[in-house]
């Protein structure tokens, strides 16, 4: 399997995380990537820098006044002067009542960032950017006839919604993968299999009819992101019935998820995609530090493995997974009950 990954993702080192109030260090550390690495080269894998694909693919998802705060908040932020080292919300737009968007770096930040959870610093943009290419890079060689190509994708994506940061996430790869592949394919689908629902890819896709989005995760009514990710989602307008969330209880462990995989593994057959995106979290993990369920280093095989029988062509891109001594494990776990279904 391809494997696409750039040394670029170390631009990006997050310090700024709240967990109940307190402040400590992200858990969307370098260090993340650099563990997933270091399995892959031990597994041998075929690893390569991506191309640059230019602006297209993030722009085909992504606002243009979302871009454009990306690429320039950090330097708006320093040049207020006595400025946090990296940029944080401190106020929202409030749901349902009229908006202006605002012209300050301070009211932009609350406007394109959910939570914050998504601290900008200097080399956010370039690392978000590069973690873009990496999910089409992968998405090109399937395109271009490989089985399947995984993407070492940092900072991961599938919170960001089209105007927004959120949940460590700024550009959504997976999303942008699967719109890649629409130049191929007149379906795609998505499934996440993160331990937090994707809520920004659902957002990008809720109206859309030509992108599956289905997602498996812990039960949100205690877990982020809170607001989304209940099961009667099901989409709106044209995408009505495009979009599956499967919550499941908390702690959830192989045999269950496994059952309720194959039930949405069902769904995705009957809507015959030509080409599949697994937002492939690890934190799905039972020792995960953000864990919400049980999967053990096995059951990511046996994941991966119910994945390959839908027999699609499969872009994998890495969601999240944080620190653990298993982490490289249950990529490989992951990476190698694919390649070795029949």
């Amino acid at each position: 399997m391809k494997i696409a990954y750039s040394e670029r993702h170390q631009l990006h080192d997050p310090q700024f995380f709240l967990v109940r109030g307190q402040p400590q260090r992200s858990a969307e550390q370098p260090e993340r990537a650099v563990r997933l690495l270091a399995a892959l080269d031990r597994r041998r894998g075929d690893i390569h820098a991506p191309a640059n694909f230019g602006p297209g693919p993030r722009a085909a998802i992504h606002t243009p006044a979302y871009l454009d705060f990306l690429e320039g908040a950090h330097a708006a932020w320093q040049a207020l002067g006595n400025a946090s080292a990296e940029v944080l919300p401190n106020m929202h737009p409030l749901p349902g009542q009229p908006v202006t968007y605002p012209e300050g770096i301070v009211g932009r930040a609350g406007y394109h960032m959910a939570d914050t959870a998504c601290p900008i610093g200097a080399g956010t943009w370039a690392a978000a950017t590069q973690a873009a290419h990496t999910a089409v890079q992968a998405a090109q060689w399937v395109m271009d006839g490989e089985r399947a190509a995984y993407a070492l994708c940092r900072p991961p994506g599938h919170h960001a919604y089209a105007d927004r940061a959120g949940g460590f996430c700024f550009l959504n790869n997976s999303a942008i993968a699967a719109d890649y592949l629409r130049a191929r394919h007149s379906r795609v689908a998505i499934l996440d299999v993160d331990v937090h629902h994707g809520n920004g890819t659902q957002g990008i896709f809720y109206h859309r009819r030509d992108v599956l989005t289905v997602s498996l995760h812990a039960d949100p009514r205690a877990f982020y992101p809170f607001f989304v990710g209940y099961g009667h989602e099901r989409g709106e307008g044209d995408g009505l019935g495009y979009n599956l969330n499967v919550p499941l209880p908390y702690g959830t462990g192989d045999a269950d998820y496994l059952t309720a995989l194959r039930a949405a593994q069902r769904q995705i057959a009957a809507f015959a995609p030509g080409a599949l995106v697994v937002a492939l979290g690890l934190d799905a993990f039972e020792g995960d530090p953000l864990k919400g369920l049980a999967i053990t280093t096995p059951g990511f095989a046996a994941i991966g493995a119910e994945i390959a029988r839908l027999g699609l062509p499969t872009v994998f891109v890495q969601e999240g997974g944080y620190l653990s001594d298993a982490l490289g494990r249950n990529l490989v776990s992951a990476l190698d009950g694919f390649e070795g279904a029949v």
